[in-house]
């Protein structure tokens, strides 16, 4: 990892109790009563600074990327900061991360001795540091979607000074929402599809560009099917707990999840993007492979994660809570995150101090594009200064 002469890295290892009902991560975190977590500090050499850059992923490590990296070479001290569930989201609980994030901040502060934080939500990290930023600053959860107690309000959630919102999408429900297959019809026989709801079928008579009313049906069956597999959730942790037994959870697949017509149809949200392709690849491939979105999941992750209706990490709802300071960044060749998201989050932002701006050709991860990673990490740069957030 160390490749890099002008930059140094520290592994940290955070370690809080936590008592919980059942392991649900395999591994050393959680089942010994404590919930251990491993960030990597990013710092360039001999240029200290009192503030922390934190880039954070609910599911996901991130020092291996390009974006904190290009941060700590621009001058920034970086943290990327590993959830109790890094690389395996299949039972991911949201309203946990909110207290693994926590707990960063904390040690941030205390041990590291940093006196301002602020939160870099790229990708996924977006409407996890905007779910952050919102309970710090107002504590109101209590429970997790699927009734769990959750200790939000005694998790000392120290809130951020700042919010960087870059490349990221409004919440993983909405996401899977844009992007599920409406085309499945039973959800144990993924090859049990509507053909007319099918778009990588090329006799569907539905081809690009889309018409309204096509759209309009396929948006509304996506929805239908999300509500189903979450009605199917719902119905099995009611059974589980009537049993009164030992058995608490399970895990199901859900299988065709990457087909959003702006994939093929360039009409739709125009930007950028290239056409018949998405951050994961071919999205026909994907769409039937083991690597896509809410591929396995347990019940309870689904509820936090990827439920549309009780998700609490709504990326709009949680902008609309928030204080700080809030810089949105749309990348308009992004090919993950939907063209409408980065707005829909500064629209609602109620910050005083927000600023929106859009990175003309920039893909998701800046692959190939190292000029369009420095101009982006200049921007966000320039406005922590300007914000005294950071030295010049």
């Amino acid at each position: 990892m160390d490749s890099d002469p002008d930059l140094s890295f520290q592994w940290l290892h955070i370690a809080y109790r936590e008592s919980t009902k059942f392991v649900e991560t395999y591994g050393f975190s959680g089942n010994q009563g404590m919930i251990n977590l491993e960030g990597v500090l990013i710092r360039p050499r001999n240029r200290p600074s009192s503030t922390l850059l934190i880039f954070m992923h609910p599911a996901s490590t991130l020092q291996l990327l390009p974006v904190p990296r290009e941060a700590a070479r621009a001058g920034a001290h970086v943290l990327c900061a590993g959830s109790r569930y890094a690389r395996n989201d299949t039972a991911a609980i949201l309203e946990n991360v909110l207290l693994d994030l926590g707990a960063y901040i904390r040690h941030a502060r205390q041990e590291l001795g940093y006196e301002k934080v602020v939160l870099v939500g790229w990708s996924g990290g977006g409407s996890l540091s905007l779910f952050y930023q919102a309970q710090a600053e107002n504590p109101t959860i209590t429970h997790t979607p699927a009734g769990d107690l959750v200790n939000i309000l005694g998790g000392d959630l120290i809130p951020a000074d700042a919010i960087v919102f870059q490349a990221a999408h409004i919440s993983r429900a909405q996401l899977l929402l844009d992007i599920i297959d409406p085309s499945v019809r039973d959800e144990l026989n993924p090859d049990d599809r509507d053909l007319e709801l099918d778009i990588y079928n090329p006799e569907n008579p539905n081809q690009p560009p889309y018409g309204t009313a096509f759209i309009e049906k396929y948006r509304r069956a996506q929805l239908a099917r999300i509500r189903k597999i979450t009605a199917t959730v719902k119905d099995t942790l009611a059974m589980l707990r009537a049993k009164d037994s030992p058995e608490m959870e399970r895990g199901f697949i859900t299988h065709r999840t990457l087909a959003d017509p702006r994939f093929l149809d360039p009409t739709l949200d125009p930007n950028d993007r290239r056409i018949g392709w998405c951050y994961l690849g071919n999205p026909e491939t994907v769409n039937s492979g083991p690597v896509g979105l809410a591929r396995f999941s347990t019940l309870r992750a689904w509820l936090s994660q990827w439920s549309i209706d009780d998700s609490n990490a709504d990326g709009v709802k949680c902008a609309a809570q928030i204080s700080v300071p809030l810089l949105a960044i749309e990348n308009t060749a992004d090919d993950a995150v939907p063209q409408p998201h980065a707005r829909r989050i500064f629209d609602a932002a109620t910050s005083s101090d927000k600023s929106f701006h859009v990175m003309k050709g920039a893909t998701h991860y800046y692959a190939g594009q190292p000029g369009h990673l420095r101009k982006v990490t200049d921007l966000t740069q320039k406005w922590l200064v300007e914000r005294k957030l950071i030295a010049d």
